[in-house]
């Protein structure tokens, strides 16, 4: 009987397990989809301070949280120059924000972020989320993380949240471009097809 009550416990801890995976959010306790997001203002590599207010001909954004030492967010890095490259003329400017604390990451200071930026030739500004206030307020969990914003006469709506597409390993083989496909519905007033993806990516540093 004890040997019963032992085997019926081990199962339910599994399916408890089981469960609790399959229920796991997308994001964090940050923002949701259709929530306004708060401005911020944030060192970039240059040395200056940036906010979303200071794009007054922006449309919306790609908020990008990314670092120097993830793996996966190396594989993304030409994908994010990319996207820049192609919607900031539309007016959906990537926005890259470093949240790591590097402290704990010494390859994600400062001076790194400015010596890849160079080596990488980014043309967006890649922010230092110094304090780690930033990145939970969006409820952002990886590097990758990605947010796109449209502005509205609300403020900067959350419109979509997760990956930028759905192949981290090889960009030639990426069947849906999850952030195109969002930022391309936007700027011909349609719904964005897929709201909500799980972000694939190293978990922020705190």
């Amino acid at each position: 009987m004890k040997k019963i009550i032992k085997i019926w416990s081990v199962l339910l801890v599994v399916i408890c397990a089981s469960a609790f995976t399959m229920h796991t959010p997308i994001t964090g306790d940050g923002y949701q989809i259709g929530d306004i997001a708060d401005d911020f203002s944030l060192k970039n590599i240059d040395g200056k301070m940036v906010s979303l207010s200071d794009y007054n001909n922006a449309k919306g954004f790609i908020v990008t949280f990314t670092c120097n030492t993830c793996p996966y967010a190396v594989m993304y890095e030409d994908r994010i120059v990319d996207l820049d490259k192609k919607y900031a003329k539309l007016g959906y400017p990537v926005i890259a924000i470093m949240p790591n604390n590097t402290d704990v990451m010494p390859g994600d200071s400062f001076e790194a972020m400015k010596q890849r930026a160079a080596e990488k030739g980014f043309t967006f500004p890649y922010l230092l989320d110094k304090d780690q206030s930033i990145y939970p307020k969006f409820g952002a969990t990886k590097t990758p993380h990605v947010f796109i914003l449209e502005k509205t006469n609300k403020g900067n709506e959350v419109k979509y949240i997760g990956a930028i597409d759905d192949n981290y390993k090889d960009a030639n083989a990426v069947k849906t471009k999850y952030v195109e496909d969002a930022i391309d519905a936007l700027l011909s007033g349609k719904s964005v097809p897929e709201t909500e993806t799980r972000a694939i990516g190293c978990g922020i540093k705190s």
